[in-house]
């Protein structure tokens, strides 16, 4: 798999918060407001999109190890690199991460990262980072199809995620459509396939799934029984089935595999903040979360994503990455104003 940095230039500002794209871990719609208190003038801000919890996870290790203070801002993918865009040069964002890389992409187009440090990028396996050095993957997660194993057999599981486009699924898959983990799938669908077979699919679509907000709630119309399926990440059922398990009791998840679309794997960033006037203590986090300490703390921790980095293996209950046989996706070439324009066009947004 090769993974290179999106071109997703010309997002624009106004038009993409109207449609209120919202990344799956964070509080779309809000103002972004600080979770933690640097001292005057002291330490570093993050403007975190990834999950909150693991953010101040790893905040709470590298301060210890450093004595850097972070402050931290929690927005969604597109709420903040909205406004680090609109901010520009002025921005008092230090630090950027984010659950999916189409808003790396958004703010590097912007011409607002630093290049990233060679000891970070060194860490990090070439398919998991973009070639520029603007940014780097700090994560990822896997693309599933969660179906209900009361109602459907696995010899009756579609063989390839453009199957459910299909007649005979018709009103029996969820997703959510609004966020910006799905049309990071589509995105690599539209780059894959193109736009004609994008287009069609998105058409048949609309003609078979259930709209739900949000990937956890679509997963939990599965295990109640409103639908059969629903096209999701990975990390919501290993998420819930590490609690109660009582939103995924019923709910088995099914990999597409084979280079098929359905199987995408997708990068969260972090990037370091040209405008950064702390660039050294900036980088020394993302040298740390990307480091063996910080995949750890990925691996070991509750959101179940993708270590990438440092030769961390993933969380043993996950499916390893190499045999997710996933497509060979450049994500320079991945066009999220396109996928929206297609998308609004089929009537899903």
């Amino acid at each position: 798999m090769k993974f290179r940095k999106n071109a997703l230039a010309g997002i624009a500002l106004a038009a993409t918060a109207a449609l209120g794209l919202a990344a799956c871990g964070s509080n779309a719609g809000t103002a972004p407001a600080a979770s933690e208190s640097a001292a005057s003038g002291d330490g570093i801000t993050v403007y975190n999109a990834q999950h909150e919890s693991l953010t101040k996870e790893w905040i709470d290790a590298f301060t210890k190890e450093t004595g850097i203070k972070v402050t931290l801002r929690q927005g969604s993918d597109t709420e903040m690199s909205n406004q680090i865009v609109q901010e520009g040069a002025a921005s008092p964002a230090d630090v950027f991460l984010t659950e999916n890389s189409p808003a790396m992409a958004q703010v590097e187009n912007a011409g607002l990262f630093a290049d990233v440090d060679k000891a970070t990028t060194d860490q990090v396996p070439a398919e998991f980072r973009p070639s520029t050095g603007k940014w780097t993957g700090i994560a990822a997660r896997s693309t599933v199809l969660v179906y209900d194993k009361n109602k459907i057999s696995e010899d009756k599981l579609p063989k390839s995620m453009l199957d459910l486009a299909n007649p005979e699924w018709k009103g029996k898959w969820a997703a959510s459509p609004t966020g910006a983990d799905y049309q990071a799938i589509v995105a690599a669908l539209l780059e894959l396939k193109g736009e004609a077979a994008t287009e069609a699919w998105l058409k048949g679509m609309k003609e078979n799934f259930k709209a739900y907000k949000g990937n956890g709630t679509a997963m939990k119309a599965v295990n109640a029984g409103e639908v059969d399926a629903a096209l999701i990440y990975h990390y919501y059922y290993y998420g819930d089935q590490a609690k109660t398990g009582e939103n995924s009791k019923n709910v088995t998840p099914y990999y597409f595999k084979n280079q098929d679309p359905g199987a995408f794997l997708s990068i969260s960033g972090g990037g370091v903040l040209k405008s950064s006037k702390k660039a050294a203590d900036a980088q020394a986090f993302l040298k740390f979360i990307t480091g063996k300490q910080g995949q750890e703390i990925l691996k070991n921790g509750t959101s179940f994503e993708y270590a990438i980095a440092s030769q961390v293996d993933a969380n043993q209950k996950l499916v390893p990455i190499k045999d997710l046989q996933a497509p060979a996706v450049d994500p320079a070439k991945l066009n999220s104003t396109k996928v929206t324009d297609l998308m609004t066009k089929a009537g899903l947004l």
